[in-house]
């Protein structure tokens, strides 16, 4: 998998995505990433970081059953692929050896 592009926002709409686990949704994605960004992400911004990370095959997304709440909408739910996790790992694993090679702050 190498040479697989994941962009910054990208790869923390996935670790959101883990840190949820079944409770990843659009709005909850939203608000862990706004947690712990400490600033607002767009909707339309998410929307399209999941549309890309689910064509590139990192993510799968399914729906669950209509509630009241919602007016009878069903909720996205998402989920990291093992395809995902390979290329999370991999960009884990380049910041660290990086990290290594500071002198100063290694």
């Amino acid at each position: 998998m190498k040479g697989t592009h994941l962009g910054e926002f990208q790869e923390i709409v996935m670790l959101s995505i883990l840190i949820l686990d079944e409770n990843a949704y659009g709005v909850t994605i939203q608000e862990e990433i706004d947690s712990r960004m400490k600033r607002k992400t767009s909707r339309g911004a998410l929307q399209t970081a999941l549309t890309r990370l689910e064509e590139k095959g990192f993510i799968t997304s399914s729906y669950g059953e209509p509630t009241a709440e919602r007016g009878g909408r069903r909720k996205r739910y998402y989920q990291v692929s093992n395809k995902g996790v390979v290329v999370l790992k991999e960009a884990k694993d380049l910041r660290q050896d990086m990290w290594k090679l500071i002198p100063k702050l290694a």
